[in-house]
């Protein structure tokens, strides 16, 4: 089965994509930083500052979801149950960021993001409880 390449593409993808999200954030808190306004009483240096943290803190969890599946792919074993949940929460939200990508940034985006929803979903299920994974023995010949 080809449960390796596909793991190997996905955690490939989330590691391109953790530098992306960071850099979109980082020219978001560019444009709060430039505006210097504030939003009913907000300091508009504490948003730039969560900008950034945001950035950050959403880049490394995509690269702690992309050690999911390249780790899988290594041992060719199924994750653990910690990785399970990190690798279904994280196609959870970029199912909503799908959802709300398509009516911002249109189709394009909507399309990438149901890509990994793609590639995340086919890893767990490559990687499930399935018969390569269970101990079988042939029947014996009578």
């Amino acid at each position: 089965m080809a449960r390796r390449p596909i793991a190997i593409v996905t955690a490939l993808v989330l590691f391109l994509e953790a530098p992306g999200i960071v850099a979109i954030n980082a020219v978001m808190a560019r444009f709060v930083r430039g505006q210097s306004m504030s939003l009913n009483g907000l300091d508009p240096e504490l948003m730039y500052r969560g900008t950034w943290g945001l950035g950050l803190g959403s880049g490394a969890l995509l690269l702690l979801c992309g050690l999911v599946p390249l780790v899988a792919a290594i041992r060719d074993r199924r994750p653990g149950r910690a990785g399970r949940i990190l690798l279904i929460g994280c196609a959870v939200v970029h199912g909503v960021l799908g959802a709300v990508a398509v009516g911002l940034l249109g189709w394009a985006a909507f399309a990438f993001l149901m890509l990994v929803v793609g590639l995340i979903v086919l890893t767990l299920v490559a990687y499930g409880e399935g018969a390569a994974d269970r101990k079988t023995t042939a029947p014996r010949a009578a």
